[in-house]
């Protein structure tokens, strides 16, 4: 990597733009109290690819997830975003990047139409009053953008909609924010067939954008069929990250399972 200090202090990669990722985790470590959640834990996430973020319960993944997103502070490492390092202290940190996160309960409110809820906090206003045209427009472009197709009308109630149309309503206010990385957390858990395809079709078309998309998920087959790279977490490590040509389902499993420290992935190191 190609780096040159900036006037500010920062660390500038001048690589970025030939291929670098968008984001990259270097020595990340966490602990809470005597817990040490994560060790060292290096990740790339590049633009324009789906990364999926795989791991047993109590692997690390939500807390890795929730300090790239400015919930929890890291004990030691380096976030370089865009080729300088950065600190992202709280959400807002992350969001002003362009980091945003789509959490298993989607923090939708039922009682709100699909417009409301992409622009609560965010509401648009003319003068004292809200700018209800601009909101309804720029939502309906959104979700046109991401070919959501299947909802009646931008006005309807989150609480009629299915889980698959809820789960597009949170990725279209997440990418509406000028966003560059999404973070989904378990995009498919609970959702039927044709859901399910409805979501990962959404989630191609992210990466088709140019995002940076990273997919936390237990459903191998949903990794399989969305993701370009796979990283795995293993009791706070990271034990594999390449891309998903290098792996198989049951390397996967092994990964998972036992952290496969004596496998070697895509003819070199386990983690990339």
């Amino acid at each position: 990597m190609a780096e040159e200090t900036s006037p500010t202090g920062a660390v500038t990669d001048k690589s970025v733009g030939n291929g670098q990722p968008l984001l990259r985790l270097r020595d990340i470590s966490k602990h809470f109290g005597a817990v040490q959640a994560l060790y060292g834990v290096d990740l790339d996430l590049p633009s324009g690819q789906v990364t999926a973020l795989c791991g047993d319960n109590g692997a690390g993944k939500s807390v890795l997830t929730k300090t790239i997103a400015g919930i929890h502070q890291p004990d030691t490492g380096q976030m370089i975003w865009e080729g300088r390092e950065v600190h992202i202290r709280t959400p807002g940190d992350a969001a002003a990047l362009g980091i945003e996160t789509v959490y298993q309960d989607l923090a939708l409110a039922d009682n709100l139409d699909i417009v409301q809820n992409m622009f609560l906090g965010r509401e648009r206003l003319s003068g004292l009053l809200l700018n209800e045209d601009s909101m309804e427009q720029a939502a309906k472009e959104t979700l046109s953008g991401l070919h959501v197709t299947t909802v009646r009308s931008i006005r309807q109630p989150v609480a009629t909609l299915s889980g698959g149309q809820r789960q597009a309503v949170a990725v279209a206010k997440a990418v509406m924010w000028n966003s560059k990385l999404v973070m989904l957390d378990e995009p498919t858990a609970a959702l039927g067939v044709a859901q399910t395809r409805m979501v990962l079709d959404l989630i191609k078309r992210l990466k088709d954008h140019g995002l940076a998309v990273m997919v936390i998920s237990h459903n191998l087959n949903d990794v399989f069929e969305a993701a370009d790279r796979v990283a795995v977490l293993h009791l706070g490590r990271m034990v594999a990250q390449d891309a998903i040509s290098a792996f198989d389902r049951q390397s996967v499993v092994d990964f998972l399972t036992t952290g496969g420290s004596a496998r070697e992935v895509g003819g070199s190191s386990a983690v990339a």
